[in-house]
Parts: C-alpha cells; sequence; structure tokens
C-alpha cells in the first residue's frame, strides 16, 4: 500500500509553480518578450567566472577519484574549515570545522538542524510571512509549526503575538532575514530583543531553546540596511546558508550548517546531522562542488542589479499608489493588494496583463502579493505600465 500522507501532498502543489508553469506556457504562446515575469526566485546574474576557473582548474588538473569520490558524511574537511575561516573573518566569531555541516543548500541544512532539535509533541514558532517549505521541513521531524501573524507596518517580528505563543513545548524558533518574500531584514534591535527573550524563556522553560537562522539572502543586503549577523546575538543558534543567491549556484545545490560554538552540544549537533543523513538519503553535496567553493567563499556575483531594480520598482509602484514597505535585501517586494483576494488580485494581473505576480497567501500573509525581481532592468522598466493599468484597474 502507497504511504496516503506523500500521497495527499501530490494535490496540494506550489503556488509559486502554478504561476511560473502559466508563464512559461504563454510565453510559448505570444513570446517570452511580451510576459513579464516576476513568479520564482532564481537568479538571473551569471556565477563568478572565479568559480567557473577553478571549477576548469580542477578538472584538469586534480585526481579525478578525489574529485569525484564519496564526501565524509559531514562534509568534506577542507570546505568545512574553509567556510569556519570564512565565517571567523567576516563575522568575528569562533567557529571551527567540527561546527560546520555541509549541505545540500539551506533546506537541507534547515531540514537536519530541525531534526536535530525537535521531534514529536514539540513545537516550532516562525514568524509570517514566511517561506511555504517550511511546513514540510517541520512535520518532517514530526514537530508542530506555529505561525506568528506578520506586523504588516514593518515586517519586524510582531513581539506582542510572539509573546503569547510562547510557551515550554517550543523547542525552536525559525527565522528568516532577509526574508523572502518581504526583502526586509530584521535589525540588531529587533534581533537583539527576540535573543533577550529566548534566554529569559531558556531559564523560566529550564531548556534550551534553538535559534535557526535562514540565510540565503545573508548577501543581497541594499546600502544603508541594518544587517546583524545573527549568530553573535545567541549562543543556541544554527545557521543555515546556501550558496544559491549569492553565488547564483541554485541548481549545484551546495550549503551549510553552522552551529554557534557556544552552543550547547555545538559539535554533537553537527555529528547528528550525519546520523540524520542515514535517514533522509542526503549524503552530502559532490565533492567537486565543495572543492570549487573554498575558493570563493567571500565574494558574490554582481549582484548590484538586484539593488537597481528593488528602487526602480519601489519608486515606480510607490509614485503610482502602491502601498510597499521597502526592502533592505533579497530581490523581493511585497507589495499590498488593491483588493483583498490576493489570488484574484495575481490572476487578474497574469491573464488580462501578462504580469506574472504570486499571491501573498501562500506566505500566510494574504492580501499582498510578491514581486520576484531577479530579472533584466529591461524587463522591469517594460513591465511598469502594466503596473500601472493594473493600479487603475482596481481603482
Amino acid at each position: 500500500m502507497i504511504n496516503e500522507f506523500y500521497k495527499d501532498m501530490t494535490g496540494k502543489g506550489s503556488v509559486i509553480r502554478e504561476f511560473f508553469t502559466y508563464a512559461m506556457a504563454k510565453a510559448k504562446e505570444i513570446g517570452a518578450d511580451n510576459i513579464y515575469n516576476y513568479s520564482i526566485g532564481n537568479p538571473s546574474v551569471p556565477v563568478p567566472q572565479e568559480f567557473t576557473d577553478y571549477m576548469i582548474e580542477l578538472l584538469q588538473k586534480e585526481d579525478p577519484v578525489k574529485l569525484h569520490g564519496y564526501s565524509p558524511s559531514l562534509g568534506l574537511d577542507s570546505t568545512r574549515q574553509a567556510v569556519a575561516d570564512s565565517l571567523n573573518r567576516r563575522f568575528d566569531m569562533n567557529y571551527t570545522k567540527e561546527e560546520i555541516f555541509m549541505t545540500s543548500a539551506a533546506a537541507g541544512a534547515i531540514a537536519h538542524a530541525l531534526r536535530c532539535v525537535a521531534g514529536e509533541g514539540d513545537e516550532v514558532i516562525t514568524f509570517a510571512p514566511y517561506f511555504p517549505e517550511y511546513v514540510p521541513y517541520v512535520t518532517g521531524c514530526g514537530a508542530k509549526l506555529t505561525v506568528i501573524p506578520a506586523d504588516i507596518t514593518s515586517f519586524q517580528i510582531n513581539f506582542d503575538e510572539f509573546e503569547k505563543a510562547l510557551n515550554p513545548k517550543v523547542q525552536a524558533v525559525l527565522i528568516n532575514t532577509p526574508n523572502n518574500p518581504s526583502g526586509i531584514v530584521y535589525s540588531t534591535e529587533t534581533i537583539e530583543k527576540l535573543a533577550a527573550l529566548l534566554e529569559e524563556k531558556q531559564k523560566e522553560y529550564g531548556h534550551d531553546i534553538y535559534l535557526i537562522t535562514d540565510e540565503p539572502y545573508r548577501e543581497i543586503v541594499f546600502a544603508g540596511t541594518d544587517a546583524p549577523f545573527v549568530s553573535k546575538f545567541y549562543a543556541n543558534s544554527i545557521c543555515c546558508y546556501s550558496f544559491s543567491k549569492s553565488l547564483s549556484l541554485p541548481g549545484e545545490r551546495i550549503g551549510y550548517l553552522a552551529v554557534n560554538p557556544a552552543c550547547r552540544d555545538a559539535q554533537l549537533i553537527v555529528k547528528m546531522s550525519g546520523q540524520i543523513s542515514r535517514f533522509t538519503g542526503h549524503n552530502c553535496p559532490p565533492s567537486i562542488i565543495q572543492l570549487a567553493v573554498e575558493k570563493v567563499l567571500d565574494i558574490t556575483s554582481d549582484i548590484s542589479v538586484y539593488e537597481k531594480n528593488m528602487n526602480l520598482l519601489y519608486d515606480s509602484l510607490s509614485s503610482m499608489g502602491y502601498e510597499i514597505v521597502k526592502p533592505g535585501g533579497t530581490f523581493y517586494m511585497f507589495p499590498r493588494t488593491l483588493i483583498p483576494d490576493a489570488n484574484e488580485f495575481c490572476w487578474t494581473a497574469a491573464k488580462e496583463l501578462n504580469l506574472i505576480l504570486v499571491p501573498g497567501d501562500s506566505f500566510l500573509c494574504p492580501g499582498h502579493f510578491r514581486i520576484s525581481y531577479c530579472v533584466t532592468t529591461d524587463m522591469v522598466e517594460r513591465s511598469l505600465p502594466a503596473f500601472e493599468k493594473l493600479y487603475k484597474r482596481f481603482k
């Protein structure tokens, strides 16, 4: 008999993918230049040339057995140490390779982190708007996901609602900063307040509460934005990182889990992650990709286009009348819809104006829509009349 749980999931597809699929089909019909596709967060800038050059060098000079062989269960020692050294250089930390676990991007890191610290009957808290895949990540470890409603005036943490939700069953808090879909970066003030509250509740409940940070957009932060390294502020923190956005490597599925050295049982959590992989079939990213990222840990792709696109969209849409909290990073923007039903709003935009947006309901934040502006600036400029027509359509 097939597993009914996963069978049921087949009828619950991603809304983001639904709009993306519609856009692809429509592009074949009328031409890609006539579709303004803001549906999916696929980086639009190339990988750094240094990464490509080093990949070529590895293929030409490295021992093929080493290059294509199995990685140790925790990742290559040299890569883990290189990641630790980079974090220490950049954020004044004291990681060693023993606190680093190489993963299949941030998704793999989050899934492992949750299984390390939460289980049946436990609770994990996150904050809307949030990445929808948190649901299967948390469900997969047997815990319950509690979502705190958004503060739509700032998209910082809604502390009033958060404090009401805290209880002894909470084992972990999962945050995403810079945030998908709002583009907001949690400020130092927000992180300090969060850390102080978690420290207080740890003492009150008599057990550790882990702060799991989902950070694939950490490098995409705009001028003047306060963007603290979260792990500096809270000992029991687990950083989940991906190179998908910073290096434009989403297809390579490479990232890491970094447990704060000050965390209780930090090195044990990394060892546990290796054992969890035996149940999930994770078994580490390819050796060649781990070796290649060692050489580019402190650089990024040319991500300046994202800030350029953000400013163009924010200024233009705001002048039209759209209500938007200005992003501090990522390549997402999260304006208010002009009618209560975000799905109707986005399907109208798609079918009448070939403007592909994503409704905020998927992120548990109705009345908003996501713009994924990892696209060419030319497309942004050509799409502006469609946004203006959409505004007039509903006003």
